[in-house]
């Protein structure tokens, strides 16, 4: 008796670690398989708050590559602090990949109050971005309307 109980519950076992892995690799993506996207129009704020060029860089691909898998998401990039180096004239690394995205509908926005606190004019920030008061207070309405937050950098 209990030999069959043990074959019984082996078998079971076996079974259920098959339906597993079977679901697993249904679920898995191929390096081949296209990306499902929903419907869904995504609207994304990243905050950018170093002065990290290689930080800045990756940003870049990352908004390319969103705007490639899902053309239609909404994307702010706010940067406060050390952040809006991405977005000043005689230091961004960026520039011209900002403008290509700009095209694409990614907003820039820069802070005020970090221009303040860094004693910089608005005069210094590429003509691509927009500005708002307060960055933080940008990201804390675009959370209250629903919008997805990333924070960006290492």
């Amino acid at each position: 008796m209990k030999t069959a109980l043990k074959l019984i519950l082996m078998t079971l076992a076996l079974s259920v670690n098959n339906l597993y892995a079977q679901k697993a690799s249904n679920s898995e993506h191929t390096q081949d398989a296209p990306v499902e996207v929903t419907n869904t129009i995504h609207k994304i704020v990243f905050q950018l708050t170093t002065s990290d060029t290689l930080a800045h860089k990756a940003l870049m691909k990352q908004l390319v590559n969103i705007k490639t898998v899902a053309p239609d998401t909404k994307i702010e990039v706010v940067c406060h602090g050390p952040g809006l180096d991405l977005l000043l004239n005689n230091k961004t690394v960026a520039h011209e990949k900002i403008k290509a995205a700009k095209e694409k509908g990614v907003e820039f926005i820069a802070c005020e109050f970090s221009l303040k606190e860094r004693k910089l004019d608005k005069s210094t920030i590429i003509s691509e971005a927009g500005f708002v008061p307060a960055g933080i207070i940008e990201i804390v309405i675009k959370q209250e309307e629903g919008w997805t937050y990333i924070k960006s950098g290492f």
